[in-house]
């Protein structure tokens, strides 16, 4: 059993002095099989100390319902990190951001419009309380002062940046408390004074979050917490990245000087992010620009690369060696060096074979029909992602009216009569034509897909769906709806359903099929050249999202999906497939 203790200006260990260099590496956005590989190579930087946030919503899909298995199994992490020879620090907020959908909060969580999020509110804590009885004791465990590796654990995760409910926040650490976490607690936020006087709690470290300018944070940090020691949680040496904007890169030598300046400072540092990995599935959140946070609407891309020392593949990058030669500099003992990675797959193109239509198959993997007057959101339907379908009847005969889309959330192919009127997105909710009715009035359909949640700021709770679709003034009443889950494993398809039904007829989303042979599972990247949006399953597995506006233009493929032989890949394309082949690549195209 050991003692990790804060002594300013630093910490200790067992009474002996501990510099902290972490660095970020989620287990939720790696594959268990590659987990040794990633802390090794965390190790081979210079660090001796791995952070993890928690998400919420991975480890209890619906109410009451955990899943702690496979790519879920943090325990299985902290016992890995253990045996790299690497200490832990562990983020179990209820809220994470992390560019995770929603924030880590449950999609299920905004099914209640009574519930309030992160603040003292009776209905939203009593969820937190089931949660957190399920998870501490499993972190508990882990704990120095229990024989095993955690060092420290967050109270919340920048809420200085969202609220000031300290009685939220002691509410926090009380329940912590009670369920055996007994080594020291922390909150990280903004170095400015806004977010350390409203998101700190006495009795819990305050810890500062940057990317540049190291000398100004932590004397800010001293100024308001003048007893605690100075230290970056978040040190952003990159950038995440959003669709349909350039690629967001920061040179590696700018990156390793200011690393070396916090150093200098005598502080302890979390590289954030050290390794970032891959939202795999519809696990990639979003963002409202401007400056309050409530502009326009910017889904994350698939990968979570992030610019990091170590990329997506586990691979050093230049910036790696530059933190190696800082890092060295300040660590007991010299790095162990890098191993290398096995080759990738050979470049090759793999055919799509066969071909369905998503509406054949609306009555085979869509869930039963749901009849309401108002179109009800994805949370009243549950469904967590995926697409949604609308349809209502539109009386007549009537004149030309526009057709309104009243918040949507995030994507909605439209037909009339089983023709495609248009596509819409998310904040270009009135770009419709003008259509008249005909006697016998009109059927209206909408195809509604999501995208991530928002992660961060005020408009945190993201629902998805459709609020109200008019015709002219009139509100459209008496919608069925059925929906089609998407993100998770995929079910085996009835590939036959377009031979005897309307292949070719009506148009929409189309799932794909194509046989990989592999000689031996190993990594590669996948890109579907022709297609444009769309979603990628690889022997059930789904490794996310697609999407042509890029900047990414690849999805990884890790070798554990993969095993000898052949190997079937699914892709739904949304919009129209123009080539009907995938490629699998040597190369990351994320730019």
């Amino acid at each position: 059993m050991s003692s990790f203790r804060i002594v300013p200006p630093g910490f200790e260990l067992d009474g002996r002095p501990l510099r902290v260099l972490s660095g970020a590496l989620h287990y939720f956005r790696v594959l268990p099989e590659q987990w040794p590989h990633r802390l090794r190579m965390l190790r081979a930087m210079g660090l001796n100390c791995v952070e993890t946030y928690v998400p919420w919503n991975l480890h209890e899909p619906r109410p009451g319902r955990f899943d702690f298995t496979g790519i879920a199994d943090v325990e299985a992490f902290l016992t890995a990190s253990t045996e790299a020879g690497l200490y832990a620090i562990v983020r179990p907020s209820p809220y994470i951001c992390a560019e995770w959908e929603n924030g880590g909060l449950p999609w299920w969580l905004l099914a209640d419009r009574e519930v309030r999020l992160r603040v003292s509110d009776a209905a939203y804590l009593a969820h937190v309380r089931r949660w957190y009885d399920e998870l501490l004791p499993r972190l508990a465990a882990h704990q120095v002062t229990r024989g095993g590796n955690v060092l420290m654990m967050q109270v919340e995760n920048e809420y200085g940046s969202y609220g000031s409910d300290t009685v939220y926040l002691d509410g926090l650490r009380t329940m912590m408390r009670e369920r055996g976490v007994d080594v020291p607690l922390f909150t990280s936020d903004g170095p400015e004074d806004a977010p350390l006087t409203g998101g700190t709690l006495t009795g819990a470290i305050a810890t500062v979050n940057f990317g540049s300018h190291p000398e100004d944070a932590f004397a800010e940090l001293a100024r308001l917490r003048p007893d605690d020691p100075p230290m970056c949680m978040e040190f952003w040496c990159g950038w995440f990245d959003h669709w349909g904007e350039k690629r967001a890169l920061r040179d590696p030598a700018d990156a390793a000087d200011t690393l070396r300046r916090i150093l200098a400072c005598g502080a302890s540092v979390n590289v954030y992010m050290a390794h970032g990995g891959t939202s795999f599935g519809t696990w990639a959140g979003a963002n409202r620009g401007g400056p309050a946070h409530d502009g326009p609407y910017q889904p994350m891309v698939t990968s979570y690369d992030y610019d990091a020392p170590i990329d997506e593949r586990g691979a050093p990058t230049p910036k790696f060696w530059a933190f190696r030669e800082v890092l060295t500099e300040f660590a007991e003992a010299p790095p162990p060096q890098p191993e290398p990675l096995p080759p990738l797959l050979p470049p090759s193109r793999v055919e799509l074979t066969d071909s369905v239509r998503l509406f054949d198959l609306l009555d085979a993997i869509a869930t039963p029909a749901v009849h309401s007057p108002v179109p009800p959101s994805f949370e009243d339907l549950g469904l967590a992602h995926g697409l949604a379908h609308y349809e209502a009847h539109v009386p007549g005969p009537r004149v030309e009216y526009p057709l309104v889309l009243e918040g949507l959330a995030d994507r909605a192919h439209v037909y009339l009569d089983g023709q495609p009127l248009a596509v819409l997105e998310r904040d270009e909710e009135d770009d419709l034509p003008q259509i008249s009715v005909g006697p016998s009035g009109s059927r209206l359909e909408l195809l509604v897909e999501s995208m991530g949640r928002v992660n961060y700021g005020p408009r945190l709770g993201d629902r998805k769906g459709v609020a109200a679709v008019r015709h002219g003034q009139q509100y459209v009443h008496g919608w069925t709806v059925r929906t089609v889950p998407l993100g998770g494993p995929l079910a085996d398809l009835p590939w036959a359903a377009s031979a005897t039904a309307t292949a070719g007829q009506r148009p929409g989303p189309v799932f794909h099929r194509a046989a990989l042979e592999v000689t031996e599972p190993r990594d590669g990247y996948l890109a579907v050249p022709g297609g444009a949006k769309g979603y990628v399953w690889v022997n059930g597995f789904c490794l996310g999202r697609y999407w042509e506006r890029g900047p990414q233009r690849t999805l990884y493929l890790p070798w554990p999906l993969l095993r000898r032989g052949r190997n079937e890949i699914v892709v739904l394309e949304l919009d129209g497939l123009r080539d009907r082949f995938v490629e699998i690549r040597d190369e990351a195209d994320l730019d």
